[in-house]
Formats: structure tokens, C-alpha cells, sequence
């Protein structure tokens, strides 16, 4: 029998009520419906140090890195939804790459990321819907050997797009973000069969 595939998904927000958070949460439907195990995180739950090399030679990787890097590792996907802060990568996503991407003695360089599938998304108030801070995440991950699907989604005007369920308002941007978290689930489940 094959195994089943394991998505982590998250948004790169802390806010409590950010776009999105609500955004992932469509994402995540899609996948659970096609099949896949997934764990939705909040990175808001994992509060990290500004990324410093001296702190880490001194004190080694903060406790929640090192309970971030176990969860990332127990999963083959990555599902996110980047917001845009001045047209590029929220700092707490960026900080939270940066310090997972750290080995402990023993490990591969970039083993919580290397050879993952990852799907992307974005939502913002502004007209690209965080079209530019995807560009720079996918490279980003791209750049420490994560394997991005091509089929992206930005939603602009995020703060007249949702409903008061968490769905998006118009039923097409709905289907395209469930997609996303489907085609990711499908993908993983050929890798693994």
C-alpha cells in the first residue's frame, strides 16, 4: 500500500485574522479532499530570534527551530501562502526559512528542505494580490532544492475577497486555491506510489 503524503502548510503571517491564514485554509480543504495528511501551522505558535550566526555559534538552534525542523522533515510537501510586505517576502517567513535551513551535527545542508514539493499562494489588499513576494519565494526555495509546481495564485483586494466562512467570495478564485492543494496532494501521492 502506498504511503500517504504528509503536507505541511502554513502562512508566512503572524496576524490573527491575516488574509493569509485564511487563504492556506481553502489550500488545505483541496489537499485533505484529495487524499493528503495535512498539518496546518502557525508560525506565530514558533516565535524565533531575528536569524544571528552568533547566536547560533554560541547557543545552537533556538528550542521552536528545532521543533520546527522535526515537523518539516515528517513532511514530503509544503503549501504557502506568502503575504507582501513592500513588494516582497514577509520578514517572518524569510526568518523562518533561514533558521530551518540551519543543520544540526550530523545532517545534510538544507535537509528540511531539499527534494520537498511546494505549492505557493498569495493574497494582499494591493491590485497583484502578492504577485512580487511570490517571485522572491520561489526563488528562495527554488535556490535551497525545493521542487515548486508552476501553478501559482495570487488574490488581490484580499480585504473584500473572503467571506465570513473563510471562503473566497468568487467561486473561480475558490476552485483555483482548492486546485492548488489538490495538485499538490497529487503529485505527492505518484512520487510515492
Amino acid at each position: 500500500m502506498p504511503a500517504e503524503s504528509k503536507i505541511l502548510a502554513f502562512a508566512g503571517s503572524a496576524r490573527k485574522d491575516s488574509f493569509n491564514k485564511r487563504l492556506i485554509r481553502v489550500a488545505v480543504e483541496g489537499a485533505r479532499d484529495a487524499g493528503a495528511e495535512v498539518t496546518l501551522l502557525d508560525l506565530r505558535d514558533f516565535p524565533l530570534p531575528i536569524y544571528d550566526g552568533d547566536l547560533e555559534a554560541q547557543e545552537g538552534l533556538p528550542p521552536k527551530t528545532r521543533e520546527l525542523k522535526e515537523i518539516f522533515l515528517a513532511h514530503q510537501g509544503l503549501m504557502i501562502a506568502s503575504p507582501e510586505y513592500n513588494s516582497s517576502i514577509a520578514p517572518l517567513l524569510k526568518n523562518t526559512i533561514d533558521w530551518v535551513s540551519r543543520p544540526v551535527a550530523g545532517e545534510p545542508p538544507l535537509n528540511c528542505f531539499k527534494g520537498k514539493v511546494a505549492v505557493l499562494m498569495a493574497a494582499s489588499p494591493g491590485g497583484l494580490g502578492g504577485l512580487r513576494a511570490l517571485v522572491h519565494v520561489r526563488s528562495i526555495l527554488g535556490n535551497i532544492g525545493v521542487i515548486l509546481l508552476p501553478e501559482q495564485v495570487a488574490i488581490s483586494k484580499a480585504h473584500e475577497a473572503f467571506s465570513a466562512d473563510g471562503s473566497l467570495k468568487n467561486p473561480d478564485q475558490q476552485a483555483s486555491i482548492r486546485n492548488l492543494g489538490a495538485r499538490l496532494a497529487g503529485f505527492l501521492k505518484k512520487l510515492l506510489d
